[in-house]
């Protein structure tokens, strides 16, 4: 089983980068903000509790997000590994993932991308997203063809409630107050952790130091 957890700030990429690792391994990715938002959808919008927590920029309930991973890990295209993005994000969280792992005779490889605060502002804060079929967008390194219209189906484009800079703010928060502590587990747990800069290289680039770390590191193999 290969279980690829993807590392990092809102912002810092691990959306498309969860994507090339799937195209290259042939595993899913298992994203918990869309499967979130996914929830949100069919608990009748904003009026959910999900929905109130996200948009407030805090962290929705462990209990939920694992039941939620878990249901989600269990499906048949996971069997023989996923990528993981945005889980875990507490210290509680990543604790259950271990132990769910090694249950199943398999433990975690961490990519961690890292990025600078600034950067991370500037990105999110310039992202937006077709509200008819998901895609995103951003304004300085991904615009749509035409201004604030979605390049597939010409819906005009949104600003997710998540992405205001005071949310931004408040997330980036919440990350350093309760996700750093889980890259500080993983060392500790001698889990192997692969450290890239994200900050400035293309998502192409970024994608070939982290096969290249992995090559090295012979994290591409099952680990049992």
């Amino acid at each position: 089983m290969k279980s690829i957890v993807l590392f990092g700030s809102p912002g810092s990429g691990k959306g498309t980068q969860a994507e090339k690792l799937t195209a290259c391994l042939g595993i899913p990715h298992i994203s918990t903000g869309d499967m979130l938002r996914e929830r949100i959808r069919s608990e009748n919008g904003a009026n959910s509790a999900v929905a109130a927590t996200m948009q407030s920029g805090a962290l929705v309930r462990d209990e939920v997000v694992n039941r939620m991973v878990e249901e989600r890990l269990a499906q048949a295209d996971a069997a023989k590994g996923f990528i993981l993005d945005g889980y875990p994000r507490t210290l509680a969280q990543a604790q259950h993932l271990s132990a769910w792992l090694e249950a199943r005779g398999a433990s975690e490889v961490v990519i961690h991308l890292a990025v600078d605060y600034n950067i991370v502002i500037a990105r999110l804060t310039g992202r937006r997203q077709c509200p008819r079929c998901g895609t995103l967008y951003n304004l300085a390194s991904k615009a749509p063809k035409v201004d604030s219209l979605c390049d597939l189906d010409g819906e005009k484009l949104v600003v997710r409630p998540d992405d205001s800079e005071p949310v931004i703010r408040e997330r980036l928060a919440a990350y350093e107050r309760q996700t750093r502590p889980v890259l500080d587990y993983y060392r500790k747990a001698a889990r192997p952790v692969i450290e890239v800069d994200a900050s400035q290289d293309t998502p192409k680039r970024v994608f070939e130091r982290i096969r290249q770390a992995m090559e090295t590191n012979d994290c591409s193999k099952d680990r049992r």
